[in-house]
């Protein structure tokens, strides 16, 4: 049956009236906008043990322990665990066989009076699905949008009721929960990017499935996982980090995929100012290309998943179609240098004045948004006879009475049309365009594609061109079409 979304009055309603819901709420900062809804709608009483709201930082550290920072997921693991605990104690004997106790939590820094700050926070709940039963959690992050504090105080009360009473009252987890976060609000106001679900109601769940619904339903442009299936958070990773990302389909990962980042890092070590650190590197996948059959299969999603996370590396899924998009990401989290890992096709349609039509400024201005703030593109090199086969289907801005005279075709060498030939020139001359050297040539003519077709037909001559860890698990669990030989 077709979800009906109700209004966030509707839902608080909904849980006061219900006899077996028994909590807490604990709410610093932006007010107490989640508990107020539950007082405004009536039948609080039978709802709401205690409410309260720790904002001086003594009173807090007294409650729940000291913490390095106030808006934090370990403040919100501590607030739930306190208030839990409590609950607990105090009233289970009494009514602990007919109540599904729960405890709200925020933490929260809403828009302050000089309009400086990160307007961001932590969401939580705990709570039971049956009495006597162990609890579940589920955490939120989110960025408040909203330029007023009072209108990120209703946004945060709303996503708070909506948190709550899917928690308590939704029926399928896996395909309801995420969209019912929007109820009553829109992608405007709040981004969620980061969701973690524990307890047993969840078993069988995969979160990162639940993460890409996130991206999917437009409650944020991008989630981040680590390997061991582990969900991060973005603003926690690249907080003053400097970034190598490499896009790609990954269907699989190959050997070149591989090479292609390990001569970029290389090449971004040596272009760093600030060498004490280690960048972020970030294998990335867009949202476009995960629905390249016109909807996202969720096996295939995880497969790939899966084999880029066998191999260490953090796989980002985002919904930036154009490169210019996800720099401006990333800047929202680090002032440090930016390194973009692109083939020599990827580079062509970087430079294609098609993809920038709905742009006032065009590609001028597309790719003076994507290069500002010291960002490169190290452009890994093509064969001769796969640049020749490509130039036969591209629509990309190449000059095809260029006489091409090398082994290799790099971006030192690419036959880039007239027309923005000066503006590559001068991109290329001022280092923003970098070509990678050191590259293994035996790699260069790997295809993506070539390596699917013969994982699916038995040729097991696929597992020479995919990395060990990747392959095994290929192998092993049947993915991407495998057929033993």
């Amino acid at each position: 049956m077709e979800r009906k979304p109700l209004t966030a009055e509707q839902k608080a309603l909904q849980v006061n009236l219900d006899a077996r819901m028994f909590g807490t709420f604990a709410e610093i900062g932006a007010g107490q906008e989640v508990a107020r809804h539950f007082f405004q709608v009536g039948g609080a009483a039978g709802t709401i043990a205690k409410t309260m709201s720790a904002y001086d930082m003594t009173f807090s550290d007294e409650i729940y322990g000291k913490a390095g920072r106030y808006v934090s997921y370990e403040r919100l693991v501590s607030m739930l665990e306190h208030e839990y605990t409590l609950l607990i104690q105090r009233l289970s004997a009494r009514r602990g066989e007919k109540t599904n106790f729960f405890v709200f939590a925020d933490t929260v820094a809403a828009r302050n009076f000089k309009g400086t700050n990160e307007c961001h926070g932590w969401l939580g709940v705990r709570f039971q699905r049956e009495p006597l039963a162990p609890p579940n959690d589920i955490l939120l992050h989110v960025r408040m949008l909203d330029r007023s504090n009072v209108l990120q105080q209703q946004a945060l009360g709303i996503i708070g009721v909506n948190l709550l009473h899917g928690a308590c009252f939704c029926e399928d987890i896996a395909k309801d929960f995420v969209p019912s976060l929007l109820d009553d609000l829109s992608a405007e106001r709040i981004e969620v990017d980061m969701l973690e679900l524990h307890g047993p109601i969840f078993a069988g769940i995969d979160i990162r499935m639940m993460s890409l619904q996130l991206v999917q339903h437009e409650l944020t442009n991008a989630v981040m996982f680590a390997p061991a299936a582990k969900v991060l958070q973005p603003s926690e990773v690249l907080h003053n980090r400097a970034v190598l990302v490499e896009r790609g389909s990954f269907r699989p990962i190959t050997n070149v995929n591989l090479d292609m980042l390990d001569c970029a890092k290389t090449a971004f070590r040596r272009d760093l100012v600030e060498k004490s650190k280690d960048p972020v590197v970030l294998a990335e996948i867009t949202l476009n290309n995960l629905m390249s059959t016109g909807t996202v299969d969720i096996s295939d999603f995880l497969a790939r998943v899966d084999t880029i996370s066998a191999l260490g590396l953090n796989v980002l899924i985002s919904d930036y179609p154009q490169f210019y998009t996800l720099m401006e990401y990333f800047r929202r989290y680090t002032k440090e240098q930016i390194g973009v890992v692109v083939g020599v096709n990827t580079l062509l349609q970087i430079f294609n004045e098609k993809h920038y039509v709905n742009l006032e400024g065009g590609i001028l201005e597309a790719l003076g948004r994507m290069f500002r703030h010291d960002v490169k593109a190290y452009v890994y090199p093509m064969a001769r006879n796969a640049f020749d086969a490509y130039l036969k289907n591209t629509d990309g801005p190449i000059d095809h009475q260029a006489v091409l005279d090398r082994e290799l075709i790099n971006a030192d060498n690419l036959p880039v049309q007239q027309g923005i030939g000066s503006l590559y020139s001068y991109l290329l001359n001022q280092g923003s365009i970098v070509p990678m050297s050191g590259c293994n040539k035996d790699l260069l003519n790997t295809l993506s594609r070539d390596v699917l077709s013969r994982i699916a037909s038995g040729d097991t001559s696929w597992q020479t061109q995919v990395p060990a860890p990747a392959a095994e698990i290929i192998k092993r669990r049947g993915l991407m079409g495998y057929r033993a030989p």
